[in-house]
């Protein structure tokens, strides 16, 4: 056992001697130890109820003949770091979130580990130390929230913002607006749709590290506290057959995951993580993998914020092991790999047929390709991610005017302004992983664009990223970006901008000489920084990287 370089031995009894401290007793020193790594935080409402699941983790570990051990990681929550600096610390949360757990089963040697995450970067972040420390591995999450109801519509987390734009237009009132704020998050979860948060959970189901319904079962209910408990007994017997996280984080499992990522229309950010846990894990993916898995992969569900279904609704029909049953019809389903639960054939087996309303049948699909697409043009050379299941028909091939914006704020403000008109494209930029630095999300913007009823006819283009809340003609993670001198810097207004998504163009249309006249000069100044996030800014790479530090 790994935790014996703590306990075994007589030059081990001052270890011993300091565990004991803790209340182990002798006969717990000859059982494996098991690591309990939770985000649970008092103001996070994905987090808020994470240490309940932990007791059902830990049951479950001494149910199975294990000791179990907790600590905690930081978690940021997306939805409370909107709009101003903090947002720039959430993806760089995901490289400090892998590090410290590295550090700490490093110092602490223990023979397995139970992630237990929720929201958006903190599931990556996990997977991406389980593959560092490449431990006999299970994840269990906090489950996603339930759908709120306003005006006796089901609503998700994006509607609120949405609900801002048609606020500032005269659509609804002070009482209406009331309403969202205290009825759109009813329940503590991951927010309710095919966010960022619930598209990682389930991703992390696809790959095989987590057990059936982890991505969906709604974190109020029982189920849920069984599924934790399920987990703790479960990693005990991986420890036992010996079979850890990379045995599970192979290229098979993780093109499961990127099959399953475009089945379901998740959010567009999977794609920055998926790229960054690939490369965690040494594993070879890129973006023209993704581009591939796009173009072959059909879309099988389109959940909230691109229809009125949600995660809960998903879950009644069979969750993720019922979309991978359908998508194995399609012969693109690696079905012979590991889990943490026996072979992926073996849980489809278990699983049930597609109901093809909510889950749509293989031969039926509600788009032929997959529900994200890769962008290559002049204004991404290196690329771009468009979450094109949440596209409108009518914007999916568009010619654009420029209205250009050196940051969020400045946009958000233009746009509920009413200074932008139909036909008009959205630009913002030093938003990136370097020059945000963080890469900020955008929901503000997208979801102002949707509730001014323009969503049909502009679009946005930034080299940040998106909430998995926005929808729309969105084209993000544009890279180079602007602080690595990218074409996005010498974008101006009145330019006009294809976006192209069945044929996968994004290109600015201005020619060579005039390009070359505006690169001489020069991008803007970059920010000025301090602490960590100046630190971070310093070593990460670009979106097409997965963001991820340079070796």
């Amino acid at each position: 056992m790994r935790s014996d370089l703590i306990k075994k031995g007589v030059d081990r009894t001052p270890h011993k001697a300091l565990l004991k401290a803790l209340g182990v007793t002798d006969s717990e020193m000859d059982r494996p130890f098991i690591a309990v790594v939770c985000a649970a935080s008092d103001y996070v409402p994905g987090h808020s109820h994470l240490h309940e699941i932990s007791q059902c983790v830990k049951d479950g570990i001494r149910n199975a003949g294990g000791v179990p051990f907790e600590f905690f990681t930081i978690g940021v929550c997306d939805g409370l770091a909107m709009n101003h600096k903090g947002m720039r610390y959430s993806l760089a949360s995901r490289e400090l979130i892998a590090d410290s757990i590295e550090v700490m089963l490093t110092a602490h040697p223990l023979d397995g580990v139970v992630f237990i995450p929720n929201c958006d970067k903190i599931v990556p972040g996990m997977i991406m130390a389980a593959a560092r420390m490449d431990l006999p591995s299970i994840f269990v999450s906090g489950g996603p929230m339930k759908a709120g109801c306003v005006q006796g519509k089901r609503v998700g987390y994006s509607e609120i913002y949405e609900a801002i734009g048609q606020y500032s237009n005269g659509e609804i009132d002070d009482s209406v607006l009331k309403e969202y704020e205290n009825n759109a998050c009813p329940t503590c979860g991951s927010c309710s749709g095919m966010y960022t948060a619930n598209s990682m959970n389930c991703l992390t189901e696809a790959i095989g590290l987590a057990l059936p319904f982890n991505g969906t079962e709604p974190a109020v209910n029982s189920a849920r506290r069984r599924i934790a408990k399920e987990a703790g007994e479960r990693v005990v017997e991986l420890f036992r057959q010996s079979i850890t996280a990379k045995n599970i984080l192979t290229k098979k499992n993780m093109l499961n995951a990127l099959a399953t990522d475009m089945a379901i229309g998740a959010s567009s950010n999977t794609v920055l993580h998926l790229l960054a846990i690939a490369h965690e894990a040494g594993i070879d993916i890129s973006l023209a993998d993704i581009d591939a898995m796009s173009r072959k992969i059909p879309q099988l569900a389109k959940l909230n914020p691109a229809s009125d279904i949600f995660i809960e609704d998903l879950n009644a029909v069979g969750g993720i092991q019922t979309v991978l049953k359908e998508l194995a019809k399609t012969g693109e389903i690696f079905t012979d790999v590991l889990t943490v639960s026996g072979t992926q054939q073996q849980r489809i087996d278990n699983a049930r047929d597609a109901d093809g309303v909510v889950v749509h049948k293989a031969d039926n699909p509600i788009r032929k390709d997959g529900g994200i697409a890769i962008l290559t043009g002049n204004l991404a050379e290196n690329g771009s991610v468009v979450k094109q299941g949440a596209v409108k028909p009518e914007m999916m091939t568009t010619t654009c005017t420029a209205k250009v914006f050196d940051g969020e704020q400045l946009a958000v403000d233009a746009i509920l302004g009413g200074e932008i008109q139909p036909g008009d494209v959205v630009v913002i930029r030093y938003e990136g992983p370097k020059g945000g630095p963080g890469m900020p999300e955008m929901l503000a913007p997208t979801a102002a664009i949707v509730g001014k009823g323009l969503d049909g006819s502009v679009a946005l283009i930034t080299d940040g990223r998106f909430s998995g809340a926005s929808r729309g003609a969105a084209v993000g993670h544009v890279s180079p970006e602007a602080a690595d001198g990218g074409l996005i810097a010498f974008v101006e207004n009145g330019d006009k901008i294809l976006i192209d998504i069945p044929n996968r163009k994004i290109q600015l249309l201005v020619d060579d000489a005039e390009i070359a006249k505006r690169r001489e000069k020069g991008i803007k100044a970059p920010r000025e920084l301090s602490g960590y996030i100046k630190r971070y800014a310093g070593m990460v790479t670009g979106s097409d990287k997965g963001a991820v530090y340079k070796d």
